[in-house]
């Protein structure tokens, strides 16, 4: 399955879990979309088995549960190690996320968080060890993200 075999229902599912996932189920979403429950059910299955829906996460305000330094390292990763480099950075406690990026020397970002300078050196220490060069470090204030309207069936 890939984008393309999304119809519209498929699609409407996807943009009412990214609104809230946790308060609804397959009734509020059958309600939502006109289909039967049984059938938001089989649809959810169908996606998860494609790797469409990959999980359902909370989204954490890591300054208010006490981590308020948030951190970007651009690091540098060889092609070839690159994958076992961000399964094991993904291990390392304070790492938040991994983005790989196909071109360029600053092809992994690794965001952390962490209650003080001494954990995110220590995090950093981490990172290095791994094997990934970090080439630049940002504190980032805030990060915002939002459901993407092409999943929205009246856009």
């Amino acid at each position: 399955m890939d984008g393309a075999d999304l119809d519209e229902v498929d699609r409407a599912i996807v943009r009412i879990l990214q609104e809230d996932a946790r308060h609804n189920t397959n009734a509020t979403i059958s309600d939502r979309v006109g289909i039967a429950p049984s059938t938001v059910g089989n649809r959810l299955n169908r996606l998860e088995d494609a790797g469409v829906i990959r999980g359902y996460r909370p989204e954490v305000d890591y300054e208010r549960a006490g981590y308020p330094l948030q951190v970007l390292f651009v690091c540098t990763a060889p092609i070839t190690r690159r994958t076992e480099m961000i399964d094991r950075a993904l291990e390392i406690n304070g790492v938040v996320g991994v983005r790989e990026l196909m071109t360029g020397r600053e092809n992994v970002h690794v965001r952390v968080v962490g209650g003080s300078n001494v954990e995110i050196t220590r995090i950093a220490g981490e990172i290095a060890d791994i094997g990934l060069e970090i080439y630049d470090e940002t504190l980032v204030k805030t990060e915002a993200t939002h459901p993407s309207i092409r999943f929205d069936p009246n856009e």
